[in-house]
């Protein structure tokens, strides 16, 4: 649509007016009309929405609303708005560029990480440059993972959101005749996308407040992975505590190289993450029923009683029997990597910093509890992003180079099929017998396929 840019906050024209204008340009006569005529005022609409009345502020809020209705494709999010937000809400309380001291302090730690690290795994540091990052640089880092993993749900709550209301927009208003080539499914499709847009942005940017590095959440961040760390997040955690800032942010080093290292050299892993989260998202079904109900008893000027149904779950996803089977796969794997990187980095940093293991039960706590912003990612992709065993996955690789040294320990990695299930989490003893028999069958198996076909079955070796 061809939005009426002339529109702008004037002497002698009401604020809800010149929004109508910016929305429908040339309909906004007849769209005003059709509303007077069906018993609404616009001007108490507007009140009740909030709609402010500074020629300055109503400058802002008439160009937000242009660019979300002139926004071109279908995208099920607006990733414009979502940069636009998580860049915003990142800078939020100061954000200032790194001091040259910071980034060779983060780097440093980096270095001296990879060091301790040869002695713990015989995985090799990652080939990507280490990082020192602001806030923002970790959301313009991030943002093309943060797609990956939302836009599956996304779309498939816009397909019901357009199923449950193209054809009824309240008011009988007839949108594609007031403003041609704009159908209803479209308009909505765009306001679903900015909904989007705003979920993703914001849980992004109060992500930026919190997270360490690339891979502190459990999935890797990075389409290459590099270690890198938030200078100023590393800073205010350790602030308060009783370990010095200089043993802290080499212990968050180290578990940051560490988890560079694993999705760096077991290649299928993280194309394996995400395609596991890709594939529980697009198995999310709506209630659409539920949604039509919610929709069609809220009163269109009563602003706080669509935030709230909006708020409510109306848009919640229901999960089948095989969508809760995928999530127990996603959570062992999720506990599996994070419980590698807290062994793993535990043994590297324990001859060297005197803080290790209260620091790693730290870490531990803080990724067991989760945050807000985790929470909204939560909502919106249908899960968690939590390693809810990584005790229990630690305790296991514990064992396994307990029984067969580190490099049997690392050499699980070598192919998805190796990995340990949820049997292996209860009793991490009894792993090295199972996998020894999981071993024997698949030989046998080999030997008969080999007889089938002819082959020396010693050639199968």
């Amino acid at each position: 649509m061809s939005p009426d840019n002339s529109a702008v906050p004037g002497e002698g024209v009401p604020a809800w007016e010149q929004m109508m204008r910016a929305m429908l340009g040339d309909g906004a006569d007849e769209a005003i009309r059709e509303l007077q005529e069906q018993g609404f005022d616009p001007a108490a609409m507007a009140a009740a929405s909030g709609l402010p009345d500074d020629p300055a502020a109503l400058q802002q809020v008439v160009a937000q609303v242009q660019a979300l209705l002139s926004a071109s494709g279908d995208e099920p999010v607006n990733w414009q708005m979502a940069h636009d937000l998580a860049r915003q809400q990142a800078a939020s309380g100061g954000d200032p560029s790194l001091t040259a001291q910071q980034a060779k302090q983060v780097l440093d730690a980096l270095t001296v990480a990879e060091l301790w690290l040869d002695a713990a795994t015989d995985l090799p540091p990652s080939t990507g440059a280490p990082h020192a990052w602001s806030r923002a640089e970790w959301v313009e880092a991030t943002l093309p993972t943060w797609r990956t993993l939302t836009e599956p749900v996304a779309s498939s709550l816009s397909t019901a959101l357009v199923n449950a209301l193209g054809g009824s927009l309240p008011l009988g208003l007839d949108v594609q005749d007031e403003v041609p080539g704009l159908d209803p499914a479209q308009l909505l499709r765009q306001l679903g996308s900015a909904v989007f847009g705003m979920q993703v942005g914001q849980a992004a940017g109060t992500l930026a407040h919190g997270v360490f590095g690339t891979t502190d959440i459990g999935l890797p961040l990075l389409d290459r992975p590099a270690p890198a760390l938030v200078a100023a997040n590393v800073d205010a955690f350790a602030e308060g505590l009783d370990a010095p800032a200089d043993e802290v942010r080499l212990f968050l080093a180290v578990r940051e190289a560490a988890a560079t290292r694993l999705f760096t050299h077991v290649p299928w892993l993280r194309s394996h993450l995400l395609a596991t989260v890709e594939a529980y998202a697009r198995g999310i079904t709506i209630d659409v029923d539920q949604l039509e109900e919610a929709v069609s008893s809220i009163d269109p000027t009563d602003t706080a009683a669509l935030q709230q149904a909006l708020s409510g779950g109306v848009f919640a996803p229901h999960t089948t029997p095989e969508q809760v089977a995928a999530l127990e796969r996603l959570e062992t794997a999720l506990a599996l990597v994070e419980g590698w990187v807290d062994e793993v980095a535990s043994n590297a940093s324990l001859p060297h910093l005197p803080h290790t293991m209260a620091l790693r039960e730290m870490i531990r706590r803080r990724r067991a509890a989760g945050g807000p912003a985790e929470q909204t990612f939560a909502n919106l992709v249908g899960l968690e992003l939590r390693p809810r065993r990584l005790r229990d996955a630690a305790a296991l690789w514990a064992q396994i180079a307990r029984d067969n040294g580190p490099a049997a320990r690392d050499a699980v990695w070598d192919h998805p099929d190796l990995l340990p299930g949820t049997e292996d989490l209860d009793d991490p003893s009894g792993y090295a017998s199972r996998r020894a028999t999981a071993v024997d069958d698949a030989a046998e198996v080999d030997r008969a396929l080999a007889e089938i076909l002819g082959e020396d079955p010693d050639d199968q070796r």
